[in-house]
């Protein structure tokens, strides 16, 4: 489906090289230039920012306005960068709602953009539109929990829970409606997959910067700093994030590398793999380790191959034995902890069961949940003296189990089981293409690799891996689009008919 705009746009009359030959463009950027400097002279640097901005962001929207997509391609950049960059900006800036503008912005161009025209919603008329509808409807319902104590706490949860799934899935299913826009999602996630794991290196190697430094010092160095170690955090919003993002990378990226014939993708991509797994040990996030051994046990499935199931069943048990069995590299910061997460008795682990004990118990008589937004450490910010904000929830699902009860964490299972499921079958009968049915079965592998991780850590829920599987799950039900057969020559035809 292509956005195109009207052949009378204002915008295309004439290029830009045609009006600075005009005097009177040069004199207008001329009064603008003196203009900049005056202000920056007066104003300081803000004014400086300000003008730098400015342009850019102009020209950010006329390319939204022009390829409605920019919008979708930007949300994937964003994922990446948005809440490490936090450390960088002043307290009170709600950099949160830069992603909630840019998707509202790529609704309003693509309505621009089919002015004269009516938009064709067909491609988003799918059972994943739906089940986002139906998931972000609930939370919606949540409002009215009777046991909401902030409304700005609802309103700070319900968009990472919910309502980003709800806007980036039809918009993947409008726009990703061929393979070489497949591509470009899957090289861009790569690109940032690669400067997430150098920027990791660098801090475990250099050390932070002036301002991880400054943000170490607060109560977040307390889970990011153990025995004197750094555990690589990266740009990302924290050590668990950027381990079970990059061990997430690294299964897409290993099996897409045997995807196509293309010798430079190849390397690419196993070089998105091989820091993916680095990174992912710098991070010292011991659940990100179930990422890779679950990911690749479902991949083993899809191959639909008896010894290549038997193999790969056998590979992944002796990494589970290397882990539980030896000690070989125990005097290693990073494999010593994660050989801890297979340790049964490990105190942290015992913590865990405890407190789900106390929300067991807490949430017998509350099926619906205390409210979005209420529980862990992040709702102390709202409601501090609450019960649930001073239980630590960690496990993405008891977090849903303590904000939205056992109804909605059924719902919440259903949804993503259902998904990956039918992707399966998409995957293993539907699909022609070998090629296609690699990187399918790269980004089943790797959700249900997160799936799994996520019962461990909050992994699902937070940028970028959140981002990267609403993502996943459009084209993974929409892959019978991109599964159209090469055109054949009349050339090839012949030959074939000879023989």
């Amino acid at each position: 489906m292509g956005f195109m705009h009207h052949t009378t746009d204002p915008f295309k009359a004439s290029t830009g090289s045609d009006r600075l030959a005009s005097p009177r463009y040069l004199v207008i950027l001329f009064l603008i230039t003196a203009g900049g400097i005056l202000a920056i002279s007066r104003l300081g640097m803000v004014a400086g920012v300000v003008l730098l901005v400015t342009p850019l962001l102009i020209i950010f929207l006329y390319n939204l306005y022009i390829r409605p997509i920019t919008g979708l391609y930007t949300v994937l950049v964003l994922g990446f960068v948005l809440l490490g960059s936090g450390r960088y900006i002043p307290d009170g800036i709600q950099i949160g709602l830069v992603l909630d503008s840019v998707l509202l912005l790529t609704y309003i161009a693509l309505l621009l953009n089919r002015f004269y025209d009516k938009v064709d919603w067909k491609p988003a008329k799918k059972d994943v539109t739906l089940l986002a509808f139906i998931w972000f409807g609930y939370s919606l319902l949540q409002f009215f929990n009777p046991e909401v104590q902030s409304r700005a706490a609802w309103f700070a949860g319900v968009r990472g829970i919910s309502v980003y799934m709800l806007m980036i899935i039809p918009l993947v299913l409008l726009f990703f409606n061929d393979k070489k826009k497949l591509d470009n999602f899957l090289i861009i996630w790569g690109v940032f997959s690669i400067l997430a794991s150098l920027k990791g290196i660098i801090q475990v190697t250099l050390g932070p910067d002036p301002f991880e430094q400054k943000w170490l010092e607060t109560d977040a160095g307390l889970t990011h700093i153990i025995f004197g170690n750094l555990r690589a955090f990266s740009f990302m919003s924290d050590a668990g994030q950027f381990g079970a993002n990059q061990a997430y990378s690294a299964v897409v990226a290993t099996i897409v590398a045997f995807a196509g014939k293309n010798t430079r993708l190849r390397l690419f991509f196993l070089t998105v793999a091989g820091l993916g797994f680095l990174g992912m040990f710098l991070s010292g996030t011991r659940g990100a380790i179930s990422i890779p051994l679950a990911g690749f046990f479902l991949y083993f499935v899809l191959r639909k191959n008896v010894y290549v199931m038997i193999s790969g069943v056998v590979l992944l048990i002796m990494v589970i034995a290397f882990f539980k069995f030896t000690y070989i590299g125990q005097d290693n910061q990073f494999i010593r902890r994660m050989r801890s997460s297979f340790d049964p008795n490990d105190p942290s682990l015992q913590v865990r069961f405890e407190n789900q004990k106390k929300l067991k118990t807490y949430l017998a008589s509350r099926p619906f949940g205390g409210g979005i937004g209420h529980a862990g450490v992040k709702a102390k910010a709202y409601t501090p003296n609450s019960f649930l904000s001073n239980i630590a929830t960690d496990s993405w699902y008891v977090l849903i189990w303590a904000e939205q009860g056992i109804v909605g964490l059924i719902l919440h299972l259903f949804i993503l089981f259902y998904i990956i499921i039918k992707a399966a079958r998409i995957i293993m009968f539907r699909i022609r293409d070998p090629e296609l049915k690699i990187k399918m079965a790269a980004l089943a592998s790797g959700m249900m690799g997160v799936i799994v991780a996520s019962y461990g850590n909050a992994v699902l829920g937070t940028m970028p891996t959140s981002i990267l599987i609403y993502f996943s799950m459009a084209l993974m039900l929409n892959a019978k689009q991109f599964d159209i057969p090469e055109p054949v020559s009349e050339e090839t035809t012949s030959k074939k008919n000879k023989r």
